[in-house]
């Protein structure tokens, strides 16, 4: 968030505003379902609990590709990536958030219906295939290559708007396990054995068969629990970067 405008902090109202948010009934916060609601309508006071499918994708080893590339360069590979991750992920209807934090992005969607979250695993393979594009690219012009991890889960999350109250500098902020699970999957995705698609049982269980066999599961002792794996990628993107 840019700040455009300096305001002076005054502490008893920095406590006053602090005082509103806690008081603020719990009842505020309303069930909508598998209805991802608009942004417009939240305030610093309500939010709503939606069952979304949550997609995250960040670089691995961002911090050795820092050591290894000069900035100019770095600002390349990130703005590619990030540019080209953003415009997959907004590309179809179920998508209703996009958000960028360092070299990752991730996505929230709205999905209902089980064919909604196929969609959503088809842009995960996507994004694989997308990688592979970038990789050619940046070889083309002797840039350090990437990998990737890509994580995804579904579930409860609650929908808020956080920011300074009475200002510009607010966004809205996704809270829930799913969101949680999605961003610890992608951490560990495409790293040590790891494939570079990770998801949840949840999203297993509710994907189409022809889906599900590109998929193979794995016990996270970490997590304590059963994902699924897959190096998946998109065949058509693929046929295309063959033939250019």
């Amino acid at each position: 968030m840019e700040v455009k405008n300096h305001i002076v902090y005054n502490i008893e109202k920095s406590a006053e505003r602090i005082q509103e948010i806690l008081d603020s009934n719990n009842a505020n916060y309303e069930e909508k379902g598998t209805v991802v609601p608009s942004r417009a309508t939240l305030t610093y006071n309500k939010g709503y609990y939606v069952n979304v499918t949550a997609l995250f994708i960040d670089i691995v080893g961002s911090s050795k590709l820092i050591e290894a590339c000069q900035r100019p360069t770095l600002a390349k590979i990130y703005r590619s990536f990030i540019s080209e991750c953003v415009a997959l992920i907004s590309s179809i209807n179920q998508c209703k958030e996009v958000s960028i934090h360092g070299d990752c992005v991730w996505g929230i969607f709205e999905t209902p219906n089980k064919e909604d979250i196929d969609s959503v695993f088809y842009i995960a393979a996507s994004l694989n295939s997308l990688v592979k594009m970038i990789n050619i690219k940046l070889g083309q012009k002797k840039y350090q290559t990437i990998s990737a991890g890509i994580g995804m889960d579904y579930g409860r999350t609650l929908m808020i708007q956080a920011g300074y109250k009475g200002s510009s500098l607010n966004d809205v902020v996704w809270m829930g396990k799913a969101v949680n699970n999605a961003c610890h999957l992608a951490n560990k995705a495409g790293r040590h054995i790891r494939k570079d698609i990770i998801v949840s049982s949840v999203i297993y269980t509710r994907l189409k068969d022809e889906y599900k066999e590109v998929l193979y599961k794995y016990y996270d002792l970490e997590m304590c629990c059963n994902n699924y794996e897959s190096d998946a990628v998109a065949t058509s993107m693929d046929e295309w970067i063959k033939d250019n």
